[in-house]
């Protein structure tokens, strides 16, 4: 199988500017978040937590993903051993134990990276939007507890939050849904998502992490959870130090309990900061990262992964039922020029949502009402008239047009 060498222009990957510059976004209105959490505010408490993290550092997600297509051979315990002596935050090297929430994550690595931004820059509002959108989802009849989670409202000096917990304290189960389905209206990020909403097959936490002993954070729970009333993120540092992840935290070996989450810029290997303020506190130590693994300029040179699989950096056929929209080169998803990614728009005005695209939904169980015909840059996807079907073609355009056809 054919080696790729592939140069990703950071520029594009993560709205990046040269050296010197101070890349900037204007703050992202509520709605706006609204959409770019939408594909994940159904996780479990602890995953949403590592993800929000983990999306921070949108390099190491994409180097993860090519290692992990590269090294298929490996499971279990030994992948997790394997994993963790990647110079990956530890919020990356984790998610190779969930390889559908690590694929999602890099199938539209700038809408990830949006993400990872807004949650740097406005950590309460993306909190306070992933809120909304469980609200929503619980008002159209779309989360409830069930065999795989715990749905809880917690109360806190008058507000209140919505919790989802592993049922199992030995898995995980990570929903798979269409946020249309779960939610209704909005103009959500262009990924693929299944018909409606379901759980993918539980994941045993054990397979990976020895003497797993539960989610919660009063042992060896999991390394990330959800600050609902303190707008941000908790580590539990029990479980770094117990499962030998490089913390990055500033916490002593054998130290327990939480303390709050915050930023590595180490692991952020240059790429570019949303605001003049982040910037001035992560930069330096971000490029000196970026120096230390050998890169230059503004390049990222990614190499050993094999051609196709989930993201084709080079158009190259992707793994079998990948359904081929992935490329990061001539296709919908292009970095080529480095500048190029469906239009020249600023990312806050990416996922604004045009007013009457989709009718709400009449009944709790929503369903798409596609009403008009925008279309996304280049054809990369479009929606058409009437109730269509879905087709993907493995140049990497999704279509939704008329009739009552299915996915294919």
């Amino acid at each position: 199988m054919e080696r790729i060498s592939v140069v990703v222009c950071v520029l594009a990957l993560a709205a990046v500017c040269a050296p010197g510059q101070t890349p900037t976004q204007r703050v992202l209105p509520p709605q706006q978040l609204e959409n770019l959490v939408a594909p994940i505010a159904l996780y479990p408490d602890p995953l949403l937590g590592q993800v929000l993290a983990a999306a921070t550092y949108p390099v190491e997600l994409v180097e993860a993903q090519q290692w992990s297509l590269a090294n298929q051979n490996l499971s279990g315990r030994q992948l997790m051993d394997a994993a963790r002596q990647q110079n990956w935050d530890a919020s990356v090297q984790a998610l190779l134990a969930m390889p559908d929430v690590l694929a999602l994550l890099t199938q539209d690595i700038r809408w990830s990276t949006d993400l990872g931004n807004a949650f740097l820059a406005q950590q309460g509002d993306v909190m306070t939007a992933v809120q909304r959108m469980r609200q929503r989802a619980q008002a159209n009849g779309q989360l409830r507890s069930n065999p795989q989670e715990s749905v809880i409202t917690q109360d806190q000096g008058g507000q209140q939050a919505i919790e989802i917990q592993p049922a199992n304290p030995q898995e995980i189960s990570v929903p798979a849904y269409d946020p249309y389905y779960v939610y209704g209206y909005g103009d959500y990020p262009p990924l693929y998502y299944p018909d409606g909403s379901w759980f993918q097959p539980g994941i045993d936490v054990g397979m990976y992490f020895g003497g797993w002993g539960g989610w919660g954070f009063g042992g060896y729970g999991w390394g990330w959870g959800c600050n609902w009333f303190g707008d941000g993120l908790f580590v539990n540092n029990g479980f770094f130090n117990r499962y030998g992840f490089h913390n990055g935290y500033g916490f002593a070996g054998g130290l327990g309990g939480r303390t709050p989450w915050a930023h590595d810029p180490v692991h952020r290997l240059g790429a570019g900061y949303p605001s003049g303020a982040l910037n001035a506190r992560f930069g330096a130590a971000s490029q000196a990262s970026r120096m230390a693994a050998g890169r230059s300029g503004n390049w990222h040179t990614f190499s050993g992964a094999s051609a196709g699989g989930v993201n084709s950096f080079r158009g190259a056929t992707p793994q079998a039922g990948v359904r081929g929209a992935e490329s990061f080169r001539g296709g919908a998803h292009s970095f080529q020029g480095g500048q190029s990614y469906r239009s020249q728009a600023a990312p806050a005005q990416r996922y604004a949502a045009p007013a009457q695209r989709y009718s709400a939904p009449a009944s709790s169980a929503p369903q798409r009402s596609f009403q008009a015909a925008p279309s996304y840059g280049g054809g990369a996807r479009s929606y058409g008239g009437g109730g269509g079907g879905v087709s993907h073609s493995a140049g990497g355009s999704v279509s939704h047009g008329g009739g009552g056809g299915g996915r294919r």
